[in-house]
């Protein structure tokens, strides 16, 4: 009885420290199938005034040159990353002349230290925005993508951002999430 009272209250307590550090992340469930898709909007997400976390040379996310693109509000995903698996995740928003960006990042277990705005390192950092010039031989239109989220030998979680640029804070969206 004592035993079945002490893990009751360790989970409690366990699971209150998580949520507060934690909160602002909406779970995934990666499907058997391999294909996740989630609706959200950008009114759901937080601000973020400080995004010096993506520049930094242990994130490299996205340069600070580019800041600009990711000044809206952040809505934040998380997924668990089995071994052997990578990701391939799409952000398709409703307007298609909203102007979003998208980042996803690895780390071992997610906690309040790693999660942004006070990421001061990670496994791997990716983004997409709308890009400043055209690229020869590609085109691009109002999704983004985001590749090369993986796990080899070890497990790992990813947290996903989908962002409006340009200060944009209202905005439908659809995240898709790939296992590849």
């Amino acid at each position: 009885m004592k035993t079945n009272i002490l893990t009751i209250l360790c989970i409690l307590c366990c699971s209150v420290a998580t949520l507060g550090q934690t909160s602002i992340l909406r779970w995934i469930e990666l499907s058997p199938e391999g294909v996740v898709s989630v609706e959200g909007n950008l009114s759901e997400g937080i601000d973020m005034p400080d995004l010096s976390w993506a520049w930094n040379s242990a994130v490299a996310c996205f340069p600070g040159t580019q800041a600009a693109k990711f000044t809206g509000k952040h809505v934040l995903y998380a997924i668990d990353l089995p071994s052997y698996t990578e990701l391939e995740i799409d952000l398709i928003p409703t307007d298609k002349s909203a102007n979003f960006s998208l980042y996803a990042y690895e780390v071992g277990t997610i906690s309040e230290g790693n999660t942004v705005p006070t990421l001061s390192q990670c496994i791997r950092c990716e983004a997409d925005y709308k890009w400043d010039y055209k690229v020869k031989g590609k085109t691009q239109d109002h999704t983004r993508h985001v590749r090369d989220i993986l796990a080899l030998a070890n497990p790992y979680q990813v947290i996903i951002g989908v962002v409006g640029a340009n200060g944009l804070k209202e905005g439908a969206f659809r995240l898709e999430v790939k296992k590849k």
